[in-house]
């Protein structure tokens, strides 16, 4: 049995995850007859069936729900070895740290001034993303390090937690929920967020559009100003509240809603003197700041 080409795998994920021939050579720009074939030919070579055909669906075997699992591993592997092959062969090494905007616990200023004295330290280049980037920019090879919220996928990462704070509802002023010191998720049963989602199910990073929903805001500035017209609400941890007041919005705590911990993050294989600078920097000024999140008053911002 011979090797599976990149390009092979690349077909199959496509396949794999839209379950549908049609949308999957659309996605790769390519048309459907030659996908077909591939996917043949790839099943030939393993001696197994990867999809189940009807005519009214597709679906994974087991053998197929496997190969995917690997398959995506083994792609995140080749382009994350590109990037960093370029990286490195760059005149002007530099330490790449992922992030979302403003959702650092603000802690970056100091983690920047303590990884910089040491001796191991690159100059750091933010990778600016949206809610919930970060892990895969590490994986992917286009960052080196992140900060990031947890839960996260965790695939192929390493970790250290840094700070724990509670989340926040973020709503409208008018809003009468605004009124109340304390709120649980019940209360937001008809408030939605950003990414169009019930408020009440609790996702408070997760800012990706659900299926029939509109491009979610994609930065604090349409979310907050979103949130003053009382179109939606938005859970954040309580560092974000501390940074941004409004005489428009009312940060209120939600009892049932879990604390939201910073970690940071780093790729499992890092070998890089420069990556476990940071990671001292982080955990030593995370230990120096003990930051707890202060109690929240019942007034319109925090």
């Amino acid at each position: 049995m011979s090797d599976l080409e990149v390009r092979q795998l690349r077909y199959f994920v496509a396949v794999a995850e839209e379950l549908h021939f049609g949308r999957a050579a659309a996605r790769l720009g390519m048309a459907q007859p030659p996908l077909s074939r591939t996917i043949r030919d790839i099943e030939r070579q393993l001696g197994v069936a990867l999809f189940e055909r009807t005519t009214r669906q597709v679906n994974l075997t087991a053998a197929g729900e496997v190969l995917l699992r690997d398959a995506r591993t083994a792609l995140e592997a080749v382009t994350a070895a590109a990037h960093r092959a370029r990286q490195a062969g760059s005149g002007s090494p530099r330490l790449r740290v992922a992030l979302k905007a403003d959702v650092d616990g603000g802690l970056l200023p100091q983690i920047l001034g303590t990884y910089g004295a040491d001796e191991a330290s690159l100059p750091p280049e933010l990778v600016l993303g949206g809610f919930g980037e970060q892990p895969q920019a590490l994986r992917d090879g286009l960052a080196d390090v992140g900060l990031v919220l947890c839960p996260f996928d965790s695939r192929g990462l390493d970790s250290e937690p840094l700070l724990t704070e509670p989340v926040l509802v973020a709503l409208a002023a008018a809003d009468p929920l605004a009124a109340r010191a304390r709120l649980c998720l019940d209360d937001l049963a008809d408030r939605k967020l950003p990414d169009g989602s019930p408020a009440v199910h609790g996702r408070p990073v997760e800012h990706t559009p659900q299926p029939g929903t509109t491009r979610p805001a994609s930065n604090l500035s349409e979310i907050f100003s979103l949130v003053e017209t009382g179109s939606i609400v938005f859970f954040a941890p309580a560092s974000v509240a501390r940074r941004y007041p409004r005489p428009g919005i009312a940060y209120r705590p939600v009892s049932d809603l879990p604390d939201a911990t910073l970690a940071v993050a780093w790729p499992h294989d890092a070998r890089s003197p420069a990556v476990a600078a940071f990671v001292r920097a982080a955990c030593t000024v995370a230990s120096a700041q003990h930051l707890q999140a202060e109690p929240v008053a019942p007034s319109t911002t925090t």
